[in-house]
């Protein structure tokens, strides 16, 4: 089966109407205390406050969507843990695991599985090998797209398989800006993505551009503004507000694009996504 194949027979999946499940965490610890990608700097200053603001109005827009959002209790010592999406990967009810690269995220891992454990999700999977959850996977309706190269071990993609029974894409990123997948790719509906073809390397953009029928590629500018960064329900498309040219041409696709600003969470190298889990069922 080709990969134009698998994406359009999951053109079902997406019918009906558009209402997700996301997990969240406050930010109520959030800080820069450490640098593990290339947009952290402990010495910058750090509104704690705006960051929570930040975090409210995302969470407000996606209830006022119509979504439901469950919360996360966050955790005085890890100030990461705002960027729920990181912590595992669900789909089909069906939990896999995080194991994070960096030992100051490492306990997110735990908190996560200790919170679906309490949830009554029964079906969950350890991982062997380092995983960034959502960070580096990629639900893409018919298949996974799994990202490697700074953060996800790409060994870990065959536990990504034998979770979800879905086909795996896997890619290579390049860019240290972009050190997680969804930095840099975005699906929108089961044929559409964006993407910035600067974050990958070439074996990864040709299976990007063979498994999507349509693609809409990022200016590096917005890409910067995590304007990649997005969440879509198939219909609306939540991005940072300074995402102007990706805005721009979302709209003209006909996709009903939510700005939201998030330039105080973007320090850590987050936005709407990294601060977002889909639970699907």
């Amino acid at each position: 089966m080709t990969m134009q194949t698998l994406a359009r027979d999951g053109a079902g999946i997406a019918s009906g109407r558009p209402a997700r499940t996301y997990l969240m965490c406050p930010p109520t610890y959030f800080d820069i205390k450490y640098t593990i990608n290339a947009w952290m700097d402990p010495a910058a200053p750090v509104d704690r406050d705006r960051a929570i603001a930040e975090w409210e109005r995302l969470r407000a827009t996606y209830v006022g969507l119509g979504h439901t959002v469950h919360l996360l209790d966050p955790m005085e010592n890890l100030p990461d843990m705002v960027f729920a999406a990181n912590g595992a990967t669900v789909v089909g009810g069906m939990v896999m695991g995080a194991r994070f690269r960096h030992p100051e995220r490492g306990e997110e891992a735990g908190a996560h599985q200790e919170w679906f454990a309490r949830h009554g999700y029964r079906r969950f999977r350890r991982a062997t090998h380092v995983n960034e959850g959502e960070g580096d996977y990629v639900f893409a309706y018919r298949a996974m797209v799994a990202g490697h190269g700074f953060r996800t071990d790409p060994r870990a993609h065959n536990e990504l398989h034998d979770a979800f029974g879905l086909p795996v894409v896997s890619v290579e990123l390049v860019d240290p800006r972009f050190y997680h997948l969804d930095t840099a790719l975005c699906v929108i509906d089961p044929f559409t993505a964006a993407y910035y073809p600067g974050a990958f390397g070439e074996d990864g953009l040709l299976k990007i551009k063979t498994l999507f029928p349509e693609l809409i590629e990022a200016t590096e500018r917005d890409a910067l503004a995590f304007g990649l960064n997005a969440v879509s329900d198939g219909r609306h498309v939540v991005i940072p507000h300074d995402a102007v040219d990706l805005e721009r041409k979302l709209t003209e696709r006909g996709y009903d694009v939510v700005p939201v600003e998030m330039t105080e969470l973007r320090k850590a190298g987050g936005g709407p996504k990294c601060c977002t889990l889909e639970l699907r069922p």
